[in-house]
C-alpha cells in the first residue's frame, strides 16, 4: 500500500492527469468529510463506497431504494476513480460525494471517528484492509455486494492468509453466483449468500426509462441491419470500419470509448468522410451517412434501442465494458477475447445471445451470423436479463 501511494503521487507530480485528481481529491476528502458531518447533527448514515462508474451502477438500485423508503438517513457515497466522482460527483439521490482518502490506519481511524455511520456498504471488489479493519473494531456491520470470487483471487492463494482475514470483516457476503458461495465456504466463511447481480435490475430500470432521441430514430429510419458499438477503442474501430466498407447495407452507430480530440481526429481517418457527429447532425444531413458518431456522454444506454446487433468495445483490451445495457433490449451481442472475468457475458454466450471474437474474421462473421439470427438470439438475451432479476430486493430487504 505505500509503495502505491508514493508511485500515485509521483504520477501526479508528473502531471499525470487522473493521478492529479485522485491526490487532490483524497487530500480534501477528510476536511470535506468534517464540515459535511457538522451539518448532519445525529441522523443515522450509510456510507457506501465503490471504484468506479461501474460499481456505481451497481449500487445504484440500492441507493435509489434507501432514498426512496428511509429519506429520513444521510447517505456518503465515497469513489476511489477519478473517472467515477468527476462523473457522479452531482448525483441528487445521496447527500455527499467525496474521494475516500488513501486507506491508511491512521486516515481509516480518523474517518470513522468522523464519519461515525451507522452501517457501511462497500461494492464488488472493494477491499481496502485500513479501513475493514477499522470497521469492524468499531462494530459498524459491514456488508459487502454483488461480489464474486474466483480461485486465482489472493484471498485464496497460499500466501493470502492475511488478506483472506479480511473477508470475516462483513457482516455479510452478497455473491452474484453459487460458485463464489461455494469457494468462500471451502475457506470458512460462511456469512455469505447468493443475491445475484443488481446491475440486471439496473439496466431494466434504464431501459424503462430509455430517452427518446429523434436523431437517432431519423438516422435508423428504413435502415434493415443497424449495428450499435458502444465503448469501443481504436483495434476495435478499425476493424469496424473495414466492416462498413466490406457490408454497404450496414449502418452503423458508433458510441467510442474516449471523444477527446485526438482520439476523433484518428477516429475519422478510418472512415473517411462517411460519417455525421452526433452533436453536428441535423434531420437533414443525418440520413445522408451510414454512420453516426456519438461524440458526447450519457446517451448509449438509450441508444441500443434503436440497432438491431450491438458490439462491446473493450475486449481487445484490459476488459469488456457493459453488455447488458445492450443485452437488456433483446438484441444479439458480440465482443472481444477479454471476457472471461465477467459471468454476465458468460451466460450471455452459454444463452445463445453473444459470440466471442479473436479477429477481424471472427468478427465478420459473428456480426453477419447475429444480423441473420437476430430474433432468435436477441430472444435469448432478452430472457437471460429478466432471469436474472430481483437482487436489488434480496439485498435491501435483508440489509434494512
Amino acid at each position: 500500500m505505500n509503495l502505491y501511494f508514493w508511485i500515485l503521487r509521483l504520477a501526479a507530480l508528473f502531471g499525470h492527469r487522473k493521478a492529479k485528481k485522485l491526490v487532490l481529491g483524497q487530500g480534501q476528502a477528510m476536511e470535506a468529510l468534517q464540515a459535511w458531518r457538522a451539518t448532519t447533527m445525529d441522523a443515522p448514515i450509510v456510507w457506501i463506497h465503490v471504484a468506479s462508474v461501474g460499481e456505481f451502477e451497481q449500487a445504484r438500485p440500492i441507493i435509489e431504494r434507501l432514498h426512496q423508503e428511509l429519506p429520513f438517513r444521510k447517505i456518503l457515497l465515497t469513489f476511489f476513480s477519478p473517472s467515477g466522482y468527476e462523473v457522479r460527483k452531482d448525483y441528487p439521490l445521496v447527500d455527499k460525494v467525496l474521494y475516500l482518502p488513501f486507506a491508511t490506519r491512521r486516515n481509516a481511524k480518523k474517518w470513522l471517528a468522523t464519519l461515525q455511520p451507522e452501517m457501511a456498504i462497500m461494492v464488488k471488489y472493494e477491499f481496502w484492509p485500513a479501513y475493514l479493519k477499522a470497521l469492524k473494531q468499531n462494530s459498524v456491520p459491514t456488508y459487502l455486494i454483488s461480489a464474486i470470487f474466483r480461485p486465482g483471487q489472493l484471498f485464496f492463494l497460499p500466501w493470502g492468509v492475511g488478506y483472506r482475514r479480511l473477508l470475516h470483516c462483513f457482516q455479510h457476503i452478497y455473491v452474484q453466483d453459487q460458485a463464489s458461495k461455494e469457494l468462500l465456504q471451502r475457506y470458512g466463511v460462511e456469512s455469505a449468500s447468493v443475491a445475484g447481480d443488481t446491475r440486471f435490475d439496473r439496466v431494466f430500470e434504464i431501459k424503462r426509462a430509455a430517452k427518446e432521441l429523434p436523431l437517432v430514430a431519423a438516422f435508423v429510419e428504413g435502415a434493415e441491419q443497424v449495428l450499435v458499438a458502444g465503448s469501443t477503442w481504436p483495434e476495435e474501430e478499425e476493424m469496424l470500419a473495414r466492416y462498413m466498407q466490406e457490408h454497404p447495407g450496414v449502418r452503423l452507430i458508433l458510441a467510442p470509448h474516449e471523444i477527446h480530440a485526438q482520439h476523433m481526429h484518428q477516429l475519422f481517418q478510418y472512415f473517411e468522410g462517411r460519417y455525421v457527429r452526433y452533436t453536428e447532425a441535423s434531420m437533414l444531413n443525418i440520413q445522408k451517412c451510414r454512420i453516426l458518431v456519438v461524440d458526447t456522454i450519457g446517451l448509449l444506454s438509450s441508444i441500443y434501442r434503436y440497432g438491431h446487433v450491438a458490439y462491446i468495445g473493450g475486449g481487445f483490451g484490459v476488459g469488456i465494458h457493459n453488455t447488458l445495457e445492450a443485452a437488456v433490449y433483446g438484441m444479439p451481442v458480440v465482443f472481444g477475447p477479454n471476457w472471461k472475468k465477467f459471468r454476465e457475458a458468460r451466460g450471455l454466450i452459454e444463452a445463445g445471445a453473444s459470440i466471442s471474437v479473436k479477429n477481424y474474421r471472427e468478427l465478420a462473421a459473428a456480426l453477419d451470423r447475429a444480423f441473420a439470427t437476430q430474433q432468435q438470439m436477441g430472444q435469448a438475451a432478452a430472457d437471460y436479463v429478466q432471469s436474472e432479476l430481483g437482487a436489488t430486493e434480496r439485498i435491501y430487504s435483508e440489509i434494512f
